[in-house]
């Protein structure tokens, strides 16, 4: 089980049965009243140094907002769901962009309402959709505490039409292997060189860990995919690459290799989290580039065209030698 400091929630959850199952589940901890989990003013007052600290509360809310919103990737549609914010911390982490230091883990309690909202609007359409329910957070992360991933691919799977999906940088997925999925729940880890891991996704699962954890769901029948993202250019960046497309072709079992889909996503950075890292961080990794990096509307950073242009071409050219005529879905 994660550690957390105290709980900040809005007492309204105790009406909901994972809301009453949260405040047994921690007992232990101070538990904070708030107005709304979306305006803390205690934390949006700290300074960005304690970042770090508080990724250690938890907040548990419930959503409000359940606008879809159209995507053209792998899904149809973005779907806020049963958390968002996360307890790791990835240095590029887009939240940030989002919830500025106050991306920590909130929990929602209203799950049965954001899933008859699923079911409705996956009947709604002439041909099957592909819902992402895990844009905001890290579901895999998520179900540690409320087993709510479990329950959300048994209710779909029985209940609801097309495909759920949800990328993830963990490992713990034993309570997902042998659930009725029906084919319904789409998989996909993200994976990263281990260096950058130890470095840059601070908090998450190995990549060996990852590897073992993907392998587990596609021999579980899961459509599974990888998403190399985020694609950070520094200093031996192609050994790095080359390194891992290596170590996944010597890793992922021949299932996988055979049925996977890739997606790659080159890193978006932000002024957000320069100011964010570099009080919070100080020792580590620096990742803005001036000479690779040009502006990306307001306040962001992203690879410069004719830098994106040669990464895609070494990606693609060494995907193809290590993995063969393996789907690249999109380079983002």
């Amino acid at each position: 089980m994660q550690h957390f400091n105290e709980v900040y929630y809005e007492p309204e959850i105790l009406n909901y049965q994972l809301g009453k199952e949260l405040k047994e589940q921690f007992k232990e901890l101070p538990w904070i009243p708030i107005e709304s989990h979306n305006r803390i003013p205690e934390m949006q007052e700290k300074s960005n140094k304690e970042f770090g600290r508080m990724k250690r509360n938890l907040i548990i809310g419930i959503r409000k907002t359940h606008k879809y919103v159209e995507n053209h990737k792998v899904s149809d549609y973005l779907v806020p769901y049963t958390s968002s914010g996360c307890s790791a911390m990835c240095l590029y982490c887009y939240l940030v962009c989002n919830y500025n230091k106050c991306s920590y883990l909130r929990l929602f309690v209203n799950r049965e309402q954001m899933m008859d909202r699923l079911i409705k609007v996956s009947f709604s359409s002439d041909t099957e959709k592909t819902f992402e329910i895990g844009s905001n957070s890290d579901l895999v992360l998520e179900n540690t505490i409320t087993g709510n991933l479990e329950w959300t691919i048994t209710q779909f799977a029985e209940r609801g039409r097309g495909h759920i999906t949800f990328p993830t940088k963990f490992h713990m997925v034993d309570p997902l292997l042998n659930l009725d999925h029906r084919g319904k729940a789409i998989f996909r880890m993200s994976v990263n060189p281990q260096p950058i891991i130890s470095r840059i996704e601070l908090g998450t699962s190995s990549l060996m860990q990852r590897i073992d954890a993907v392998n587990r769901m596609c021999d579980a029948s899961y459509p599974c995919g990888l998403l190399i993202a985020p694609v950070i250019i520094m200093e031996g960046w192609k050994e790095e690459y080359r390194t891992l497309l290596e170590t996944l072709r010597d890793h992922l079992s021949s299932k996988m290799k055979q049925e996977m889909f890739l997606e790659v996503i080159l890193m978006t950075y932000s002024f957000v989290h320069r100011a964010i890292n570099g009080e919070a961080f100080p020792a580590a990794p620096e990742l803005y580039d001036k000479e690779l990096m040009t502006g990306r509307g307001r306040g962001k950073y992203c690879y410069r065209p004719e830098v994106r242009a040669d990464a895609e071409k070494f990606l693609r050219e060494e995907i193809k030698r290590t993995l063969g005529d393996t789907e690249i879905l999109y380079i983002a």
